[in-house]
């Protein structure tokens, strides 16, 4: 199967394409994006944008979510990113913020566009790539935990001495395909205010990867 996505992911899932899962997958979105016109998001040609960004040899560090937003105007195929316009920003991403000035001691980004975290570097997917809109979830179960889970998968086969953040209990299932010896992984409560104050807060994620990237001699990501 013919897939748009960034060549070298590209060759290193290529086995997945051909998969009944991913064909059934494939119908199904492409489906749901005719038949539900402008309220299928992200747009179609940015579903594997985050892929496109960052490339398997440039990954650094891999944030995990869990489905774009599902309100119009809002996801551009990065986890948590929002495009520049969007105000007020999602609660999670508020959130993100916060933590990220008290870790680091700087002032958050003017905006919710996260792309600049990936294009160094920052592998922000979603577990889920696609959502109708006002439903989250709705596109779950359809296929797409399979393919990120191969990404992972042959991303961790690939690639050491990356940093892999998990958010919430949805991301840290993906654990069981990470070599924790080789690789540095931060778990914590996901940063949506229902769970954020339970242990997201306080974590120091953006200084924690810092660290380790440095230590590893890798530059450091201008969060």
């Amino acid at each position: 199967m013919n897939v748009r996505i960034n060549e070298e992911w590209k060759s290193l899932l290529k086995d997945e394409f051909e998969k009944p899962y991913f064909r059934e997958l494939s119908t199904f979105v492409k489906n749901e994006y005719a038949q539900n016109p402008g309220r299928i998001f992200p747009a179609g040609n940015e579903i594997f944008r985050a892929f496109d960004l960052c490339p398997p040899s440039k990954v650094k560090v891999v944030i995990l979510g869990q489905d774009p937003y599902p309100t119009k105007g809002h996801a551009h195929g990065l986890c948590f990113s929002v495009n520049d316009k969007v105000k007020p920003l999602p609660k999670s991403l508020v959130n993100i913020f916060k933590e990220l000035e008290s870790d680091l001691s700087v002032q958050a980004p003017s905006n919710g566009d996260l792309s600049n975290w990936a294009q160094q570097g920052v592998l922000l997917i979603n577990n889920v790539l696609t959502v109708k809109e006002g439903m989250p979830d709705s596109h779950s179960g359809k296929g797409w935990e399979k393919f990120t889970d191969a990404a992972i998968q042959q991303l961790a086969k690939s690639r050491l001495e990356l940093v892999y953040v998990l958010w919430g209990a949805k991301a840290q299932k993906k654990v069981e395909y990470i070599d924790s010896q080789n690789n540095l992984i931060i778990s914590s409560p996901h940063p949506s205010p229902l769970s954020a104050y339970r242990g997201f807060f306080g974590s120091k994620p953006f200084s924690r990867i810092n660290e380790y990237l440095l230590k590893k001699g890798k530059t450091q990501i201008n969060w």
